[in-house]
């Protein structure tokens, strides 16, 4: 029987063998055919735009067709490791509640020690696993904290883990808030048989100059593809011996990536937020990619001033909008209003903005002053690694804020199955005449649910939205959709 067995999967992997080597025999017939074609009909002027056209034609062909038979990336395919310690996870893991499904997720939180727990909420969080010992690791930099050897090695530790089916190991701290399904559409992009080290670094200047402009921030969160994963935590034990120098974990991690030869992915989805205070000029022009991560709720004000509420129910609220339309979350649309002409820039899921004159596009589109550096006031504080613009201090010379309050689907037979969300006015002190966004009381924004395929992910595209006709003088409604082809944005 077990010969049996060994004879069919032998025929079967033969099988298999036989339709790789057919399809790219047929691919290279094809690739001939076309250059014959081409050169006889000089359909093409020279030898390099032949090559190209036919360089194009031949890798499109053969990606598609190979991806056809991998299938797409789910949760199932990641497994995280999250670092924490016996003293901050019973107060940082209210956020790690926030976005993890103990049905659909695999990983691990690791702790220096057990942690003194307060009441029995296991089941809504990930599996506690105690770190090894790392004492035999030497730790030089002055003032720094020898635990990153141990966060660092959470690498190694997950990937001992040995779950099966692993395409992808995701890393990040006790308060890195991770969207998960923008997390796999993100991570869905690359093949996870090639070797990957995805992430982002810090929005400070100051940061990235004193820790480094290439590496993944460990708070931010980062991906390894599993194939790279396995070969790094082979040697990673080896490679940290060499770096006991270095302040971070996250650090230590780049370093051995790039001693394998590797260089970061830059994804700007993932956020280490080296920001305090006031985070709304981040979150209300966040870049054209889905929202992956946010790090550091602690170091910022609740992100809904309007509800008088903790940071922690603050992302809670925020996470209402991410499960109804999680591709969507702060992606920013502008539109215009032609008879007032008001600016109006939608971060759906979070804020809407009325500014009471027009504004180009490129300028709504910079990030607004309105948080305080990460590390205080030298001459580096005010530099950021984004473009930026000033945020009036007295509210009246703001634009008009409105938070969302909640979310609903449309009944109207012209608008069945849209999602409704309502925003309402921040409590603003300020004088108006007729045609001021402050006599506004509620905007609603109609959309649909935004599902990113392929094309969109790898080349993404703002979409457009119109002011519709509303019946009361306070409220004024939005319509989001996809722009037309050859359509701009700007005042009309």
């Amino acid at each position: 029987m077990q010969q049996h067995l060994m004879m069919i999967q032998k025929s079967t992997n033969k099988s298999k063998s036989q339709s790789l080597r057919n399809l790219i025999l047929l691919l290279s017939t094809s690739f001939c055919v076309t250059y014959y074609i081409l050169v006889s009909t000089q359909l093409l002027d020279t030898p390099k735009q032949i090559l190209q056209h036919l360089n194009n034609n031949y890798s499109s062909k053969l990606s598609s067709s190979l991806q056809e038979h991998y299938p797409s990336t789910t949760i199932d395919h990641v497994v995280f490791g999250i670092a924490s310690s016996g003293d901050s996870w019973p107060k940082r893991k209210q956020y790690t509640k926030l976005w993890w499904n103990n049905k659909t997720m695999k990983g691990c939180v690791f702790v220096d020690k057990t942690p003194i727990e307060n009441g029995n909420d296991s089941s809504s969080l990930p599996p506690l696993c105690v770190s090894e010992d790392t004492s035999r690791f030497k730790y030089s930099y002055r003032g720094g904290l020898r635990s990153a050897i141990r966060v660092a090695r959470v690498l190694k530790e997950t990937v001992a883990l040995n779950h099966s089916g692993v395409r992808w190991y995701v890393f990040g701290d006790d308060d890195t808030v991770f969207l998960p399904e923008n997390l796999v559409k993100t991570l869905s992009k690359y093949d996870d048989r090639l070797w990957y080290y995805i992430g982002s670094n810090s929005e400070s200047y100051k940061q990235k100059w004193f820790f480094g402009f290439d590496m993944a921030y460990g708070g931010a969160g980062f991906a390894i593809s599993g194939s790279l994963a396995k070969v790094l935590a082979k040697v990673f034990d080896e490679c940290i011996q060499r770096y006991p120098h270095v302040y971070g974990s996250d650090g230590r991690v780049y370093s051995c990536v790039t001693e394998l030869g590797l260089a970061l992915t830059l994804e700007p989805g993932f956020h280490q937020v080296d920001l305090r205070r006031n985070a709304f000029g981040l979150l209300a022009s966040h870049p054209l990619t889905p929202l992956v991560s946010l790090h550091h709720p602690d170091y910022i004000d609740p992100i809904f001033p309007n509800i008088n509420t903790t940071r922690a129910k603050s992302l809670e609220h925020l996470f209402q909008a991410v499960n109804v339309d999680s591709q969507r979350i702060l992606q920013q649309t502008v539109c215009y209003h032609k008879r007032f002409s008001w600016t109006i820039s939608v971060s759906w899921g979070y804020a809407v903005q009325v500014y009471q004159h027009p504004m180009l596009l490129t300028d709504v589109l910079r990030v607004q002053g309105t948080f305080k550096h990460w590390s205080g006031g030298d001459v580096l504080s005010p530099l950021y690694t984004f473009n930026t613009r000033g945020f009036h201090p007295h509210p009246c010379k703001r634009p008009t804020i409105f938070y969302l309050q909640d979310l609903s689907y449309a009944n109207n037979s012209k608008l069945n199955g849209s999602i409704v969300s309502n925003y309402k006015k921040y409590f603003q002190n300020c004088s108006y005449d007729e045609a001021s966004p402050r006599r506004l009381e509620m905007i609603k924004v109609f959309s649909n649910k935004l599902e990113l395929d392929i094309k969109q992910l790898l080349s993404p595209r703002r979409q457009c939205c119109d002011v519709l006709n509303s019946s009361a003088s306070n409220i004024i409604e939005i319509g989001i959709r996809e722009c037309k082809d050859d359509e701009l944005i700007y005042m009309h």
